[in-house]
């Protein structure tokens, strides 16, 4: 464990910024969400700095998943091995529909799944 998302990690941060700097950002072609604000980045820049300013700070899961839903996402879908995303949104709300795509095989449950 590390001092994820804490002031101990602002030189991280600042070396992260230095090399996202020469990046070229597109503007969002859908809304992305800030795990810092709980609220979508209105801008290319904003992005780039939210991603610094998420190493550093701390992340407002409960209020992103609030968001996401106060929006109508009705489903959310955690892909990576290992289910504890998927267990913190449920604790957040349990109406939403959860799904856990680990492997390629899962894969055609998600298909199935979200067809329904």
């Amino acid at each position: 464990s590390g001092p994820f998302h804490s002031s101990l990690m602002k030189s991280a941060a600042e070396k992260l910024g230095g090399k996202l700097q020469p990046l070229h950002f597109d503007e969002p072609a859908i809304p992305v969400i800030a795990n810092v604000t709980a609220r979508p980045a209105a801008s290319a820049e904003e992005i780039r700095g939210l991603l610094v300013e998420q190493v550093y700070s701390p992340v407002l899961w409960e209020d992103t998943v609030t968001y996401l839903i106060s929006q109508g996402v009705d489903t959310f879908v955690e892909i990576g091995p290992g289910n504890v995303l998927t267990g913190l949104i449920k604790k957040t709300d349990k109406s939403v529909k959860l799904i856990n795509l680990s492997s390629l095989d899962s894969l055609e449950t998600l298909k199935a799944s979200l067809e329904q």
